[in-house]
């Protein structure tokens, strides 16, 4: 069985890093990033990857707007998504649970719990 893809969309490239080598050390999934959502969302429709970590705040589209995107894509709209966000209040947590991402992980986060919150998320076996 080959390794879970997971795709990272992030506009801050050092945590981009942070995750990736997280997420391959310990999760022992491949990981593939992008520093912007028009990235994310040209990487999603080529490598279709099995999940994706999305950045809710980005410039050039953000978070929300490319899930959006994803969902109404028929190539990616079966990938899950979850949401990597500062944004934790009630009123945040309730709406993004209202879209069907398949959780929401609180920046900032102990990368040594990463792959155990995505894996969680997932239903994956961590």
């Amino acid at each position: 069985m080959s390794a879970k893809c997971i795709l990272v969309i992030d506009d801050e490239k050092n945590l981009c890093t942070i995750i990736q080598a997280c997420l391959e050390k310990l999760g022992r999934w491949q990981v593939l990033t992008a520093h912007s959502g028009s990235e994310g969302l040209t990487l999603a429709e080529i490598e279709h990857p099995d999940a994706i970590l999305l950045d809710v705040m980005m410039p050039d589209i953000d978070g929300l707007a490319l899930f959006s995107k994803l969902q109404s894509n028929p190539s990616t709209q079966n990938i899950p998504v979850i949401l990597l966000t500062a944004k934790v209040q009630t009123v945040d947590l309730n709406k993004f649970a209202q879209l069907g991402v398949a959780g929401v992980i609180p920046k900032p986060f102990d990368p040594l719990k990463l792959s155990h919150l995505v894996a969680e998320a997932l239903g994956w076996k961590s």
